[in-house]
This record gives C-alpha cells, sequence and structure tokens, in this order.
C-alpha cells in the first residue's frame, strides 16, 4: 500500500458541521494516487507521452468516521485488479491510532488520448502491484435513479473546475452537488457514476432527488444527457 501522512486543514472542513465533506475526503484520495503515480514514474508525463490517461468512471465511498479539525490523518491506496481497459483501486484513510475513517473503491479506464478510446491496459498492469482488494460493501457501478426529479437553476463550469486534462476534475462534480444537501446532512456513503466529460464553459443543468435518507444529484447537459449521477446516503444532524 503506498500512502502519505496529513492533516486536516482548516480549509478542508464544513464550517456547519466541524468535518469533512466527501468532496474533501475525494480529494485526498485523488492526490493519494497522483503521488503514487509520479513516485513511481508512471504519472503525468510518463502517460502524456504515450497518449494515454486514466479516466475515472465510479466511487463508492464509505465514511465510518468523520474526521475534524487538526486530526492527524494518513491516506493509503492500492490497485488491486486490471481487467481489459478497466483498472480497480482501493483508498483508505486511517486515523494516528491506526482506525479507519472511511474507505473506496473505484474504477477506472485507460484511454488513448488520440482516438478518444479505451486501450487494454499493459500485461505488466500498467507498473503498478496488485494487492488484495479490501473487504467492503460491494455496490454496483450503475446508480439506478428515481423518476421525480426538481430541477434547479442551471450554472456554467469555470476555470476552477478544470484540471489538467481540460475537463471538470472528477472531486468537482462532488462539490457542486454538496450544494444541493440540507446543510445539517451527515454523509455516510456516496457513489458517483461519471458519464461523459464536461469542459469549461459548458452549461450543468442539476436536478435532485430525495428517497428516504438519500439525496440523489444529476449533473447534466442542456440535451438531458448526463455528466454525472452521485448518490449520498446518509442522516440529518442531530
Amino acid at each position: 500500500m503506498y500512502t502519505f501522512d496529513s492533516r486536516i486543514r482548516y480549509s478542508e472542513i464544513n464550517h456547519y458541521k466541524g468535518t469533512m465533506d466527501p468532496s474533501s475526503i475525494i480529494d485526498y484520495f485523488q492526490d493519494c494516487s497522483t503521488f503514487q503515480s509520479e513516485d513511481l514514474n508512471l504519472g503525468l508525463s510518463y502517460l502524456h507521452n504515450k497518449n494515454r490517461v486514466w479516466l475515472l468512471a465510479s466511487w463508492n465511498l464509505q465514511v465510518y468516521k468523520h474526521a475534524s479539525l487538526g486530526d492527524q490523518i494518513t491516506v493509503g491506496t492500492w490497485p488491486y485488479a486490471f481487467k481489459g481497459f478497466y483498472g480497480y483501486r482501493n483508498f483508505i484513510m486511517k486515523d494516528r491510532a491506526g482506525n479507519i475513517l472511511s474507505v473506496a473503491d473505484s474504477i477506472w479506464v485507460y484511454m488513448d488520448t488520440e482516438s478518444k478510446c479505451p486501450v487494454k491496459v499493459p500485461e505488466d498492469n500498467g507498473g503498478y502491484i496488485l494487492e488484495p482488494a479490501y473487504p467492503m460493501e460491494h455496490k454496483d457501478r450503475k446508480i439506478a435513479i428515481p423518476e421525480e426529479f426538481v430541477p434547479y437553476p442551471s450554472f456554467p463550469v469555470i476555470k476552477s473546475n478544470i484540471d489538467s486534462y481540460n475537463h471538470v476534475n472528477n472531486g468537482q462534480y462532488i462539490k457542486m452537488a454538496e450544494e444541493f444537501l440540507p446543510i445539517d446532512y451527515i454523509v455516510s456513503n456516496m457513489r458517483v457514476e461519471y458519464k461523459t466529460q464536461a469542459l469549461l464553459g459548458d452549461i450543468i443543468y442539476p436536478k435532485i432527488s430525495q428517497l428516504d435518507n438519500k439525496y440523489y444529484v444529476v449533473l447534466e447537459n442542456e440535451n438531458q444527457k448526463p455528466y454525472a449521477i452521485i448518490e449520498f446516503e446518509g442522516h440529518r444532524k442531530d
């Protein structure tokens, strides 16, 4: 497992709840996998030279305990399988005592940046060493959404949403979706299904549905084609 240590910053917490939102956890997980790739010389420059990119297809995040301001944490990641053009990667966040705060499963697609098509992962697993999958609750990558939704005002993709691949960073979709949750809603589980890439200047049309203790946020284009579907499960703060 590749790991790095950190401490929860003031800029990373939700100041109403005093803990990190899922988007902040996902940012840590993204950074961890990026650090591992860079340290293995398999990072951005390596992929750029090979006309390759790893695109995220889905997240399955489970939060056991919410980290707070100043907490010392260790973040870890490891790939556990490659099948065809898919890569499967786990993430974990622990506190100073080694207690697990959150875990995640993720699915990635290996893409040719010139043809814009998926390509098979090399026989050497792209240079990564596989480790056993974390025994977390399995959830399907595809999110079944309710039929009834409430539309909300559209908004444009802005520069701060964009990453080095010139499309909206996957964590930014989560941050957008969190804006539509009740201010006192505590997330314990989250799934994200990524459908297509939003670019700078694209207009996002959000629609929201609530079913029991779950909120569904669909971020789509003007033709009602989703960029991302986010499912939050949790409870209102006591």
